[in-house]
């Protein structure tokens, strides 16, 4: 006889569900040249990245060639030197853009490297309706917060609505444009002036597209489901995860209702994301791999409102430049969660939460509000023209700044919980970053002038009149530039030829209005009182001349230094972005200053620095102490301080009030006074 059959255990494992498609997996990054980046990029697929995300460098994203004056230590710093159609070659080579999904974060020159990057494809022999990405093009969160315009807001606007008309009709699976509420967090903005100021920019992008009458009424469906959106996530994720619901629900009012899109697909609301870089920190920066988790987890955790890209800042990028170890750890951080968690084979977990529904009414309600008043006032041009967006964002800024300096919102490792053990990552400070290579500047300079000789510079030139002559006019400039760029024309004479025509534009700043710290209390009441001393002696009150010299457009921290400065009881001079070395030099000297603050968040300090310390020891103000702020390696700071550099702050300095005290003992000091 046979032994009995033993029963089985029952089976605990479910069978595999069917997971959903995970989203495009990106690094943003380019440094030094084409060549350097075009190697990552290739690196970086080869480990799994599904998308490009290009970062250009601050010259490229200005309209300016590598050797123009204001280019100065800034080539290939904060990305890639794109100056021409060679570099753009070089960019990709290798990489089939046929096949490629490539995100290029350029604003104001948007139009230009579309151009250069069709060509470059068309070259490889990719057909135009194959090439599949995104430009980031929104040029009005530049006057908000970025700082990377160029030209004034009605001329940029139209070349934003030019370049969405264009792609509708000829490069069908490009988005050209990435309504970017990103830079607004970074800048300051709530949840709530996340959501409104973003569709409101949008609700601007759109009706210009309309008015140009450059897309049919039969496409404008096909137009509204090409705009996608570029969002910032906070480490509040549950918020987060609201937010992007919230989004999900006015954009859908916002395309029904104002524009009559019937067809549900083209209503969608389509994002990429990077996650929050504002709230990475110099002190225990280990802690922001956990910080990058959470802020992931608001933008993939919800099903019905899930991010379609994905980019995650590295630890160390309160500290410098990150190296390509640090973006791969970025890059399986996502690889985790979309291959290894289940996350992908559910639907949304949150639908039927009161919580949550009653976190998103929530800020429907108040980015409504938000929404009308700025509609009110003639829309989101009409908003930056004014000063309004700009001043709500700073004000917003200085609140949190006073939040976090107050204790009452927590820091891990800056406001609380300092005490830390010694960190192997950081322990050589130095080598936990990547340098941008120093001779970039110089090669860069030595390609444009090898470009230039071996051009048809006549050709250039009719190109170049044919886009100065349809600028004074209403057509689509999309065929002159592609003119332009198949002629040789460069990164600066293409927008050299716009500036002629359009003219230039200075943002308002949104310092003079803002609203800083409500009430001083003792440390700031202390301060003031040293303040008002010190003026006393020196036979008038305290001015301080905040600058930032180069091209660096972010802002923030110049902006809550000169508000901090006003509430502290210095008379501040403050003029807002994009200045030379000679120019600060000027208004320190104009000004009759006592101090003068520089900001750079570029990694130019080495070269601008010393430019503005030597400015002012020629005329005359060798004796009036110079402060720096930005992400100033340690050892560029020991240098900074040797070369006559009074105090140097950077992220981990976050109390605003202290900083004030460091730059009244700057001031005495310099003047000899006990």
């Amino acid at each position: 006889m046979s032994e009995p059959t033993a029963p089985q255990p029952p089976v605990t494992q479910d069978a595999p569900r069917e997971k959903d498609r995970p989203w495009v997996m990106r690094t943003y990054a380019g440094h030094s040249s084409a060549a350097d980046s075009n190697a990552l990029y290739r690196t970086n697929l080869a480990k799994g990245q599904t998308g490009l995300s290009v970062a250009f460098d601050l010259p490229t994203q200005t309209g300016y060639d590598p050797d123009h004056p204001l280019a100065r230590g800034e080539v290939g710093k904060v990305g890639v030197p794109v100056p021409h159609l060679g570099e753009m070659r070089r960019l990709f080579e290798e990489i089939p853009l046929a096949e490629m999904n490539t995100s290029m974060t350029i604003n104001a020159t948007a139009m230009w490297l579309l151009a250069l990057y069709q060509v470059a494809a068309e070259e490889q022999g990719a057909p135009t309706d194959a090439l599949a990405g995104t430009t980031q093009n929104d040029i009005i969160k530049e006057y908000l917060s970025r700082g990377t315009y160029v030209f004034p807001p009605e001329h940029s606007l139209r070349l934003t609505s030019d370049m969405i008309a264009y792609t509708v009709n000829n490069i069908p699976k490009w988005n050209p444009i990435n309504i970017c509420s990103y830079h607004l967090q970074e800048a300051g903005a709530t949840p709530t002036q996340e959501l409104a100021y973003a569709l409101c920019t949008a609700i601007a992008v759109l009706d210009s597209v309309k008015n140009a009458g450059q897309v049919s009424e039969a496409d404008f469906e096909k137009t509204v489901g090409r705009i996608s959106f570029f969002v910032n996530a906070g480490v509040r994720f549950v918020e987060e995860t609201c937010k992007m619901r919230a989004f999900v629900q006015l954009w859908d009012e916002v395309t029904r209702e104002r524009y009559g899109v019937q067809d549900a697909k083209m209503r969608r609301f389509r994002y990429g994301v990077q996650v929050n870089s504002l709230g990475l920190t110099e002190a225990q920066p280990e802690n922001n791999v956990q910080r990058i988790v959470l802020e992931m987890l608001g933008v993939t955790l919800s099903k019905d409102a899930r991010a379609r890209a994905v980019q995650l800042p590295a630890w160390n990028e309160a500290l410098g430049l990150p190296r390509p170890w640090d973006q791969q750890w970025s890059l399986r951080l996502q690889q985790v969660l979309a291959f290894e968690s289940d996350l992908l084979e559910y639907d949304d977990i949150f639908a039927g939460s009161h919580v949550i529904e009653t976190k998103v009414a929530e800020l429907v309600a108040g980015a409504r509000d938000e929404m009308d008043r700025v509609q009110a006032m003639g829309g989101a041009i009409a908003a930056v023209e004014t000063g309004y967006m700009k001043q709500a964002l700073v004000s917003s800024h200085a609140a949190r700044r006073a939040r976090i300096e107050a204790g009452q919102e927590k820091v891990v490792g800056v406001n609380c919980f300092e005490t830390t053990e010694p960190s192997p990552l950081t322990a050589d400070l130095d080598a936990a970053i990547q340098t941008a290579d120093p001779e970039a500047e110089a090669a860069a300079v030595r390609s444009l002038t090898a470009w230039r000789e071996q051009r048809d510079q006549v050709a250039v030139d009719e190109a170049l009149a044919r886009l100065a002559d349809e600028a004074k006019g209403s057509g689509n400039l999309m065929g002159a530039t592609l003119a332009a760029a198949r002629a040789g024309a460069t990164t600066g004479e293409w927008a050299g030829t716009l500036r002629e025509v359009f003219g230039e534009f200075r943002a308002p700043t949104g310092v003079s209005g803002a609203v800083g710290v409500a009430e001083a209390g003792a440390e700031l009441t202390a301060v003031r009182e040293r303040v008002q001393a010190t003026g006393d002696e020196l036979g008038g009150r305290l001015r301080l001349l905040v600058g930032k010299p180069g091209l660096d457009g972010h802002s923030n921290g110049a902006e809550q230094v000169a508000v901090r400065a006003r509430d502290a009881g210095f008379e501040v001079i403050y003029q807002g972005i994009r200045l030379t070395p000679e120019q600060i030099v000027a208004a320190a000297v104009a000004e009759d200053v006592h101090c003068v603050g520089l900001s750079i968040l570029s990694g130019s300090h080495m070269e601008l620095v010393p430019a503005v310390l030597d400015g002012m020891r020629e005329h005359g103000l060798g004796d009036v102490p110079v402060i720096v702020g930005g992400i100033i390696p340690s050892a560029d700071a020991v240098r900074l301080k040797e070369l006559g550099v009074a105090a140097v702050f950077t992220p981990k300095d976050f109390g605003l009030t202290e900083i004030m005290g460091g730059i009244v003992d700057a001031i005495r000091r310099a003047n000899d006074l006990s």
